[in-house]
């Protein structure tokens, strides 16, 4: 606990730096970590509280950019944060089984949905490309929920995970040289979740 209050405390100190503009998604951000960390196990609202940091975090990145929180940055956080929704009401059934139900995974293509309507002109043909990869990616994972005989809701959230990359890769539309990174953070991911248990 210590520990991880002193890493607190350090990453809101070197946020604090950045100005005013960063000042409150900080303390928001921090404030929505502590809120998930302490409910997180109690409520049936854990996805949510998941998928708030997810999209505090991704305004506290646009706050530090040189054009601030603009419209797109609000909307692709809440794209963002839909699919995190998703993803984390999967991972609710590896510790506690029940009935699962279909409906929170069409949370997960909420970024796909916002690609189709804010991407026209030249990034048209990109995004579409794009999309379709996640959209392949999203199926393939959730495959080993829905469609094997054995059910295997690790990989499918593990899976699900290193697809944030890709959702951050359709929310720049594949821009470089961001673009250049993102694919091979998404196969370090993957690399990565043989040694270290992603959830």
């Amino acid at each position: 606990m210590t520990f991880a209050a002193v890493w607190m405390v350090l990453g809101l100190g070197s946020l604090m730096f950045l100005g005013r503009e960063v000042f409150v998604p900080t303390l928001l951000l921090a404030g929505a970590i502590v809120l998930y960390d302490a409910v997180h196990k109690k409520t049936a609202l854990s996805p949510v509280f998941m998928a708030l940091c997810r999209l505090l975090l991704f305004l506290l990145a646009a706050a530090s950019g040189d054009d601030g929180i603009t419209g797109l940055a609000w909307w692709s956080a809440m794209a963002l944060a839909a699919y995190i929704v998703g993803l984390s009401y999967v991972a609710r059934f590896e510790s506690a089984p029940g009935a699962l139900r279909y409906w929170p995974l069409f949370f997960l293509v909420a970024p796909v949905v916002l690609a189709y309507f804010v991407n026209a002109g030249e990034y048209g043909p990109r995004s579409l490309w794009l999309s379709l990869l996640l959209l392949v990616w999203i199926g393939m994972c959730l495959r080993f929920t829905f469609v094997t005989k054995d059910r295997n809701f690790g990989r499918t959230v593990a899976g699900l995970l290193a697809g944030i990359v890709l959702v951050d890769l359709l929310a720049i539309c594949g821009q470089p040289p961001v673009a250049l990174v993102l694919p091979a953070l998404f196969m370090l991911a993957l690399i990565f979740q043989r040694f270290i248990p992603a959830t």
